[in-house]
């Protein structure tokens, strides 16, 4: 008999992944929480039966999302992340020592205890010092805070259910409010390549150029994630994520990665026409 992990991208496309064992199911407050064991991928996580991430490919998406910012910002020392509960945006920006705090702000504890268990790979960082875990809600976090972060790192699920509320307008515009007055905002994007996640990307990269004065995208390729094509949307009150590109300071922190390099960094931001065409008509 096989066990096989399958996700619906679309009413007529299935992902599917083999699968050697289930080593957790549980169902929290907010959601249903699944860790499975794979030949091909290792261990992945899903919640509420999607894809979250794979030990084999987690890299991309983590690495992506942390190294672009911190190459452009000259001066990070105060961090926000929301979401991210599986730990690995915290892994890649513990690797930084100019890094002073973390808070992180990820409204299901029970993911975070699953991830720290069974996705060592990722949830090595919660245990760094300089972190702070706050299990509450990003949009009322996010409400109360003004002008105190360099970075914000926003890594929810998708844009139904518990991590709606961080793909609106409202939620910008506090991730603006809360920013220092150099600070950037990275956020997931969704994918550009089918229908429904189209119109979500269309929808969110307008919110978020309602809100900042220079608003990029760019772009990673994820095996395990819708058509394998992956947005990463890049906000921010001064520094542009070419312009203010440091690659010699970057370069001079020894950091070593798996995907991100300086040369993928300025090439991430160059996009397919179909996807320029579809962002243009809310810009």
């Amino acid at each position: 008999m096989e066990l096989w992990f399958s996700e619906k991208h679309t009413s007529n496309v299935k992902f599917s992944i083999k699968v050697d064992r289930q080593l957790f199911c549980g169902q929290s407050e907010y959601q249903r929480i699944d860790i499975f064991d794979s030949q091909e991928f290792g261990r992945f996580l899903t919640l509420d039966g999607n894809m979250i991430l794979t030990e084999k490919d987690e890299f991309i998406y983590n690495e992506m999302i942390v190294h672009v910012p911190m190459a452009v910002h000259p001066n990070v020392r105060k961090v926000l992340v929301i979401g991210a509960g599986d730990g690995g945006v915290l892994r890649e920006l513990c690797r930084y020592n100019q890094v002073e705090q973390i808070d992180m702000v990820e409204v299901d504890e029970l993911l975070v205890e699953v991830c720290k268990k069974y996705l060592p790979q990722t949830g090595c960082g919660f245990g760094d010092d300089r972190v702070k875990i706050h299990h509450q809600d990003g949009l009322r976090y996010i409400r109360k805070c003004e002008n105190e972060y360099d970075l914000i790192i926003v890594d929810p699920t998708d844009p139904f259910g518990v991590g709606e509320g961080l793909f609106s307008k409202e939620f910008y515009g506090n991730c603006y409010k809360a920013l220092r007055e150099d600070g950037i905002m990275v956020n997931q994007h969704e994918s550009p390549f089918y229908g429904e996640d189209v119109y979500v990307m269309n929808r969110t990269h307008k919110r978020i150029v309602g809100s900042f004065p220079i608003t990029k995208v760019y772009q990673a390729h994820i095996p395990t994630y819708p058509a394998g094509h992956w947005l990463f949307g890049f906000a921010s009150k001064k520094y542009h994520p070419i312009r203010d590109l440091d690659a010699v300071r970057w370069s001079s922190l020894g950091i070593d990665t798996k995907y991100y390099n300086t040369r993928l960094h300025v090439g991430a931001f160059a996009l397919p026409n179909y996807v320029e065409n579809v962002l243009k008509e809310v810009e």
